[in-house]
Parts: structure tokens; sequence; C-alpha cells
């Protein structure tokens, strides 16, 4: 009996092998210097049992889509011809001899075991893989390995318990590959070809589309417009402030500001004319500050920027790099909800040998675990992110690796401690017909805020004692005159916020869309005040946004709803609900339409690039 695995990436396979080859694994080249042949014998159980083993890999993968040769003209074939043309499917060129490999390998094996990522990308990989191996073994039968990280126990219990690729999955997929594919070179030879000829600054440049490169770029558009249209304006408040046992008690007014300075000013002669305030509310009661959700990749992508000062594409990067190496689980999840029967015990014992948190861990062990919460997401493929074993930095590739194992453990432990509690007091004071409130907090226990530094809870220590009924003479009570504040450009953890919420890529591929847009040079990343980052987009970048809103779509190419209905469509499929072929002409039907209003009235580009690109800049 043979059996040929294929992973993904060849650090997946040499680690895989090496774990079920129990060190006892012969090394073969192969004529990509990157891809690796790995042989060994294993026991899988069941009805494959004891059987020669080679494990390989791909590099991501193995085809890509392509127009026919005819259709290579941007000049001379009309773009909407491309809506029905015929895509061709074939190795990409990078893999071709990826897939000789595997022809090869495949050719006497009984059993083809796929090893990739455990997503609906995976499931697709994996599809194509099964396509290569069965051009020289059609008969080659076809297993696929259900598991979400390299812990040894875990891969050799995922060996035995192998199940089908999901057609489903891999179908999304495949819609979404034809859609990306016949959209972009749809509207990037209409932009490209129209503004080429109208602008001599624009001749030697593609001007791409990307059905979520564009929307990605509206949020960055929407928010720069804010800031263009933000006019400061004056606004005024009442401040009341009292000393008693040696501090300073600085009370809020409940209208918090008027935009009026009349206003205030008989606001605070009512005040005055009342000459005391009186204390209405004494309020005690116990606090707390909930612990962190369990980790999620895009709540990983948004604490790197934040946090680390870690771009969200090399945070998931390095992230990718720590799970090969079997530090960590899979990190491309949208799980915020550890499974009952997870030993997360045993996890925490492995990280006690740390200097930085295991007296922490140990604290767990002894009886300060707590179950973590549950979020909402479970995408009943992955568990959250979470260390797998304990590393010393100074085994690791780089400083950042460390940093993104710590915050990958710290969230772990801080997911299984108990929230943290405080005592808070909140004093309300009535002085003729207006409010005013103060609140006080203390932190009684820290709890998970010991070992999770990226969260603050910070107490405003005790208040002075008051009673309800009290009546006091305010040491001091006047007009605080101030002016609103300019909204700030969007920083990289908000953009992840809005590309999550309205459904612009997955949880794996967000990061990568906001490279696109920077490659694309339509948005600019720069370094705000302090070592944080905002991004704002180019005078190519607006021009192409606000020149999108001028046609007048019902849904601008820049707005992320014809992408998020796309995102819903695709889980669709992924879970059975809906037929690939549906959604693909679906779509290939709303978009004509956009097209050929976008054709009728290209004025409105040109006339936004003359702007933003020519006109202003000479301004």
């Amino acid at each position: 009996m043979r059996v040929l695995c294929v992973a993904e990436k060849n650090s997946i396979a040499k680690s895989v092998a090496n774990i079920l080859g129990g060190g006892q694994v012969k090394r073969r080249d192969t004529k990509s210097k990157y891809i690796k042949n790995y042989d060994f014998t294993f026991d899988f159980g069941g009805y494959i049992g004891t059987a020669q083993v080679t494990m390989t890999s791909v590099s991501g993968h193995l085809t890509e889509a392509s127009f026919p040769s005819e259709y290579n003209s941007w000049s001379s074939v009309p773009q909407d011809i491309l809506f029905d043309a015929r895509i061709i499917t074939s190795v990409s060129k990078n893999a071709n001899v990826l897939a000789d490999n595997i022809k090869k390998e495949a050719r006497n094996a009984t059993y083809l075991y796929i090893w990739t990522d455990c997503d609906r990308e995976g499931e697709h990989i994996g599809m194509e893989i099964t396509n290569v191996a069965r051009i020289s073994n059609p008969q080659i039968r076809v297993i696929r390995a259900d598991f979400n990280n390299l812990e040894r126990k875990h891969i050799i219990q995922a060996s035995k318990r192998p199940r089908e690729l999901s057609k489903d999955a891999a179908d999304a997929v495949s819609a979404r590959i034809e859609l990306d594919f016949r959209l972009g070179a749809i509207f990037t030879r209409l932009q490209t070809l129209q503004l080429q000829r109208a602008f001599e600054i624009l001749q030697s440049k593609v001007i791409s589309y990307g059905p979520c490169q564009f929307p990605t770029l509206g949020f960055v558009v929407d928010r720069w417009q804010r800031v263009e249209d933000f006019v400061p304006e004056n606004f005024w408040s009442l401040k009341l402030v009292d000393k008693r046992e040696r501090q300073t008690v600085n009370f809020t007014w409940k209208r918090n500001r008027v935009y009026d300075r009349l206003a205030a000013i008989l606001f605070l002669e009512h005040c005055l004319d009342a000459k005391v305030a009186k204390v209405v509310k004494v309020n005690q009661k116990p606090t707390r500050r909930y612990k962190p959700l369990p980790l999620s990749t895009v709540e990983l992508t948004k604490m790197g920027p934040k946090f680390l000062r870690i771009s969200s594409k090399k945070t998931l990067e390095l992230a990718e790099s720590l799970y090969t190496n079997g530090f960590v689980s899979y990190p491309r999840t949208e799980t915020d909800q550890f499974d009952s029967g997870m030993d997360l015990h045993g996890i925490i014992g492995k990280l006690t040998p740390s200097e930085d948190w295991g007296t922490f861990a140990q604290g767990l062990l002894d009886g300060n675990f707590r179950i973590p919460r549950k979020g909402k997401h479970n995408d009943r493929a992955h568990p959250p992110i979470h260390p797998i074993s304990f590393v010393h930095r100074s085994a690791l590739q780089s400083q950042d690796h460390w940093r993104v194992y710590e915050l990958i453990t710290r969230r772990f432990l801080a997911c299984c401690s108990e929230n943290a509690i405080g005592a808070e007091t909140i004093i309300e004071l009535q002085m003729g017909d207006e409010l005013f409130s103060q609140k006080g907090l203390i932190i009684l226990e820290r709890n998970y805020l010991d070992v999770y530094p990226y969260d603050k809870w910070t107490g405003t220590g005790q208040l002075p004692a008051y009673q309800v009924g009290e009546e006091i003479m305010p040491n001091m009570l006047n007009i605080i005159d101030s002016v609103t504040t300019s909204p700030s450009y969007l920083t990289e953890p908000e953009l992840i916020a809005l590309m999550d919420v309205n459904g612009i890529g997955t949880d794996a591929t967000m990061a990568d869309h906001i490279e696109k847009v920077q490659e694309r040079e339509y948005v600019v990343k720069r370094k705000k005040r302090g070592a944080a980052t905002e991004f704002v987009p180019s005078s190519l970048g607006i021009a192409l946004a606000k020149g999108y809103d001028e046609i007048g779509l019902e849904w601008s190419l820049t707005k992320p709803f014809l992408r998020k209905e796309m995102e819903v469509q695709l889980k669709n499929i992924e879970t059975g609900h809906l037929d690939r072929d549906a959604l693909v002409q679906m779509t290939l039907s709303q978009f004509r339409d956009v097209f050929h209003l976008t054709k009728q009235r290209f004025d409105c580009l040109k006339n936004s690039c003359r702007l933003y690109l020519i006109e202003l800049n000479e301004g």
C-alpha cells in the first residue's frame, strides 16, 4: 500500500512527515529547490493500515485562470465580450514542476491524502491537487486530513480520521476566482484604456480594478472626505468643582455642551441663582472589566498594527511562520469560542516554564482558571488562535516573531482568567435645573490584566464621601469654551473593522487587499504623531472614487454593498444552499448593468481625474 500526502506548503509537509515518520524519514529533492519529498512508513489504522508514505507539497494554488489567446488584445476586444468568454483553468507556469512531481508520485499510489489548510481556500487547492494526480492515476482514492495545528498528538489523531474534501467549499472558491478574474479584467481594461487616452500622466499606468480593492479604497476616501469637510465649531460647557477631604472633584455637566454662548450664560446664571448644589444620587456598585474573547484572525490583524506597530499583513505572516513551526494553532480562523472538549489546562501547563508568564499560568492551574467567554463566531473548522507549545524568545527568528507569539499567548492566558473586578461610585448633583455627575473607580482585583498589558483599566481613586440630600457650595462654577476637533484619517485597525463588518474579503484576505490598494498607489500609509499610522487616499484614488460616485450607479463600485452580497452568497455555496453557477450568472448580470452605465457615463471619471490629478495640483 502506498499513500501520497500533499500539504499546502513545504514547511507543513516537513513537520507532518517528521511527526508521522517518527524521525525515520528519508528526504528526496524535487525539480523545485523549495519543495522536497519525504518518505517514511506509517500505520494509518482503519482501512488503510500500514503504508509506504511520500509526503510532499505545493506552494499555494496550482492553477490560474486565463482567457483564450483571441481575447488577449486589450484594444481590439470589446470589454463586455469577456462576460461570456470561455475561461481556461490550467497549471500556472510557476507550478509546473510541482504538478509534475505530484503526477509522478501519484502514479503508483493507492491513496491521495490531502493535507492542505482546513479552510475554504485549502479545499479548493485540494481539488486542484486531486485533478493533477488523476492525470497519471485516474483510480487514485482521495481522502482529506482535518487538522488545525502541528502538535504531535493532534497530527497523529488527524491522520487516522480522514474525511472527504468539501466540494461545496471548493465551489465557493471557484466562483469567487471566476468572478474576480472576469470583473477584474473587464473593468481594468475599461479604466486603463479610457484614462490612458485622456491623460498623459496615466499613459504608462495600469488602472487596476478589484472587487475588494475598490470598496477598501472607498472606506479610505469616505474618511478623507469627512476630514476635508470638517469645519470647527465653538462650543461651551459648564464646569463645577468641589474640594473636600483634600481632593478636587471635577463634576461633568449632564448636557455636556451647547453651541450657543448666550445659552451657556443663561444656564450658568440659573445655577448661580440656586447658590448651592444638592446631592441627589450616590450610587455605589461593583463593576468589572471583561476579559477578552478568544483570538480570531480579524482581531489579530487589528491588534498587530495597534499594539505592535506591525502591519496587518506582516502580523499574519509572522503568525503563519509560528504555526508552521508548531508554536501556535492555525492563524486563519473566524472562530472566537473554544470548544468545550478542548484541553485548555494541558495548553496552560506547557506555558508554565516561561519567565514572563509562567507564574500566572501556574496560578490558573492552581485554581484561578475560569472558562473562556464565547463569542458569536464559529467557522466549525478551526479553534481560536492559541499557543501550542512554549518557545523561548531566543529560539525565534526575530523580535517581531516573539512579539506576535507573546500577544497570542498572553491573549490565551487572559481568556482563561477571571474578569477584572472594581468598585464604582457615581455622585450626581443638582444645581437649579442642571445636573452634574462624577464617577470614581477603584480596581479591587486585576486578574486577567496582570498578564494582558494590551488592555488598560485605570482606577480614578476613591471619591470623598457624599450623602444624598447634602447641600454643597461649589468651589468653582464657570463656563469652559472649546472647539470641536477634526476626525482623524483611518488607521489600519479601523479599516479592518470596516472591512469586517461590511463583508469585504475574508478574515484571511483583508490584509492582502489593504496591501493591494497601496501597491496600486490608490492609498498611502503614513505615520501619525507617535508611532501609529494612518491611511490617506492618493489623488488617483480620490479621482476614481469620486468619479464612480458621480456616475450615479445604484451601488457604486467603491461602496461595499455588491461585494458584501457576493460574500454572503459564497457562504451559501459553501454550506450547500446555493448552486455555484447560479451565483456566477446572477452576479455577472448585476455587473453587466454596472458596466454599461459606467461606459456610457465614463466622462464622470475623466472629469474627476482632470480635477484631482491636474487642476487641483496646478492650483
